[in-house]
């Protein structure tokens, strides 16, 4: 050790005055020892095992520089003794961490509780508005929602290479606020002078009743503007600007703790807001004759989403200038691309792991359709006034928000137990069996008629609930475990693929999923003549959707973990490349028989990260240099189980390496396994 630290330390007094040195020293106390892996962008803390009793020197005395690790390509590995400054931590959780935790969980509280009021109040206004029906649903989402959001991608897909990020958020965020705000208290108020209705009686006697859904989309236009918006919300608010900083800012440890818990608190925002739908939608009981009670709701609703947005983009101002993105870039970022849309999609599709992405997107966009417009149609039957129709979406939102608080609680055992590639299933099985119960009680409503006038319900009043429970259980099974999936999957991709992948799949395969379903209805619809004969089709379509669906998880997880492992031995400490600072293994104290151990960051099979303290077995040559190192892998009791991997120490570095970092006594170690049997 002494020629190792001599080069770079020539006033180091020799060995055998040591012992006179250490008489001289104050009585030591014990002191907590931190090991912390820094990657470029991340770094990964992990709690201290032991305690290391180590002197507090004079204050004299110059302090000590912390250990570094620094081997080609190895990821640093700082020291930070009771003596120097601590990472603080509450409710043992990294301060840094909470952070952003805490900002990001509120900013996705006030999203979804602005989406569900308009998710709400968009089927509201299209299916119980006058000269419409459900049946509008399918050509709207076809040919408005889908060409508006490939006009979105192409218009983001240009700002986002001359914005900076946070000037492309409000650019996209803004325009949203306006428009509702504009929508409430200009448009709906004048529907009567801007809607087209003699024209589109008009066109109706021409071309018949077949054409009930494309003319009731010029009939109501700016019902349907809101309906397109309101949709964009799901897709850019949530899926691209929520989940792309998120993604920018979190690192993957955090992101497998933290994702599943970001939708507890937006789902008491689900629960809010459902009781916030009702209670407008019961103002109506209150107020005089003559008075248009759902006007009168639809401001009071818009002032919260737009009031709400304003908060949201506060505390995105707030967060870029107390954060900075330390953890989303996994890779290196390269200086960025100009590519077009059209080279953006080849570029996108000649990747095998986002087309696996984007199938699951798409299919959930059918399946979730498929079910959904049927189940609309029958609660358009029973519920026909707007307020009772919002009054009932209301309760929806509610339940859907304690269902969903429930899976999220039950997500974070699923994701440590079980990993990414089961909880990406469960979402796809949940769906395909309570469609199946809810086709089931359409198909046979007729049989099963007499065994409802029993229970004191009619079969349209069962088909609402069953399909209400449907919806309940295949979203809450979205909210926790299929977005955090697939926002988890795109944290490994490098910052071209992961920009221009998620605008492509978030902006384009969300509505391409429920347009495809759409287009499916339209086609089953002119075949067969109504919603309610192509019940047997569509029960057989969506078993087949949902099996694609998961060849594609199945697929996505086989290429997931790999993606994330390589990533990590690029940034971790697993024996391939590793450090080891002679100081630091002189200092620490023998656990067992007077062996030294080591902290070792591994994986587990899951592909979350773990670590763990090794025994290390030296072989010290004459002139005192250590030679060899053995880790060896201990067994739940700590005993050694088998020997990992031996390696080989390089000669000291000379003068000339150590010039550049000064008191960093440290050997690089070369892995003489192969990666996959390093730790």
């Amino acid at each position: 050790m002494e020629a190792l630290l001599r080069p770079s330390h020539p006033s180091l007094p020799s060995l055998p005055s040591l012992p006179k040195l250490h008489h001289r020293l104050p009585k030591t106390r014990p002191s907590s020892i931190q090991f912390t892996t820094t990657t470029n962008n991340s770094r990964f803390l992990v709690q201290p095992l032991f305690n290391v009793t180590s002197p507090r020197l004079n204050p004299s005395t110059p302090k000590p520089s912390p250990f570094r690790a620094a081997a080609s390509n190895a990821p640093a590995v700082a020291l930070e003794s009771g003596g120097g400054s601590e990472s603080s931590k509450f409710l043992g959780v990294d301060v840094t961490t909470i952070k952003k935790v805490v900002p990001l969980g509120l900013m996705f509280f006030c999203i979804l509780f602005n989406y569900t009021i308009l998710r709400d109040t968009k089927d509201v206004l299209v299916v119980t508005a006058k000269g419409s029906s459900a049946e509008i649903i399918p050509f709207l989402k076809t040919w408005v929602n889908l060409p508006t959001a490939i006009g979105f991608m192409i218009v983001y897909n240009k700002l986002s290479n001359v914005l900076s990020r946070e000037a492309l958020f409000y650019t996209c965020m803004l325009p949203f606020i306006a428009f509702f705000g504009v929508f409430a208290f200009v448009l709906y108020p004048n529907v009567h002078f801007i809607h087209p209705i003699g024209l589109a009686d008009r066109l109706l006697e021409i071309l018949g009743p077949s054409f009930l859904g494309p003319i009731a989309i010029l009939r109501i236009w700016s019902f349907c503007v809101f309906y397109v918006m309101s949709e964009l919300w799901g897709s850019v608010v949530v899926s691209l600007l929520f989940w792309g900083y998120a993604n920018q800012i979190t690192t993957i440890d955090e992101a497998s703790q933290f994702y599943p818990l970001f939708g507890l608190g937006a789902n008491v925002a689900l629960v809010f807001s459902g009781r916030t739908v009702k209670y407008f939608s019961n103002l109506r009981k209150n107020l005089g004759p003559g008075v248009d009670g759902w006007a009168v709701s639809l401001k009071g609703m818009m002032s919260i989403v737009v009031g709400l947005g304003l908060v949201i983009c506060g505390i995105y101002w707030g967060m870029n200038r107390a954060i900075k993105a330390e953890g989303g870039g996994r890779k290196k970022k390269k200086e960025k691309m100009k590519m077009g849309t059209m080279e953006s999609l080849k570029f996108l599709l000649s990747s095998r792991y986002i087309r696996d992405l984007a199938t699951l997107v798409v299919a959930y966009g059918i399946s979730i359709n498929l079910v959904e417009v049927t189940w609309k149609s029958k609660l358009k039957a029973q519920f026909p006034s707007p307020n009772e129709y919002s009054s009932f979406m209301g309760d929806f939102s509610t339940c859907t928000g304690i269902a969903t608080f429930t899976m999220m609680l039950l997500s974070r055992v699923i994701f440590r137990k079980f990993g990414w590639g089961v909880a990406a299933v469960i979402t796809p099985t949940v769906l395909l069996i309570t469609g199946i119960a809810f086709f089931s009680l359409v198909l046979f409503s007729g049989p099963l008629t007499p065994v409802f006038s029993n229970l004191g319900v009619s079969p349209l009043l069962a088909a609402v609930y069953v399909g209400a429970l449907q919806n309940i259980f295949s979203k809450s099974a979205k909210y926790s475990l299929f977005d955090p999936c697939k926002e988890m999957a795109y944290i490994p991709l490098d910052e071209e693929t992961k920009v221009k992948g998620k605008a492509a799949i978030d902006i384009v395969c969300n509505p391409l999923g429920k347009s495809g379903g759409a287009l499916i209805q339209q086609f089953l619809i002119l075949t067969f003549g109504s919603l309610s004969n192509s019940t047997p089709y569509l029960g057989g379509i969506l078993l087949v959707i949902v099996v694609a669906w998961l060849a594609a998880a199945r697929s996505l997880d086989q290429q997931f973990t790999p993606m994330v492992k390589k990533d990590l031995k690029d940034k971790l400490i697993e024996g391939k490349i590793s450090a080891v600072n002679t100081g630091l293994t002189g200092r620490l104290p023998p656990k067992k028989g007077g062996v030294t151990y080591r902290f070792v960051s591994t994986l587990n099979p899951m592909g979350f990260i773990e670590g763990k303290y090794v025994p290390l077995v030296e072989d010290v040559s004459s002139n005192g240099q250590l030679q060899h190192l053995t880790v060896k892998k201990l067994d739940a009791k700590d005993q050694v189980e088998e020997v990992v991997g031996a390696t080989t120490m390089k000669p000291p570095p000379t003068e000339a390496e150590c010039s550049g970092d000064e008191g960093n006594n440290h050997v690089a170690i070369e892995e003489s396994e192969s990666p996959e049997k390093s730790l």
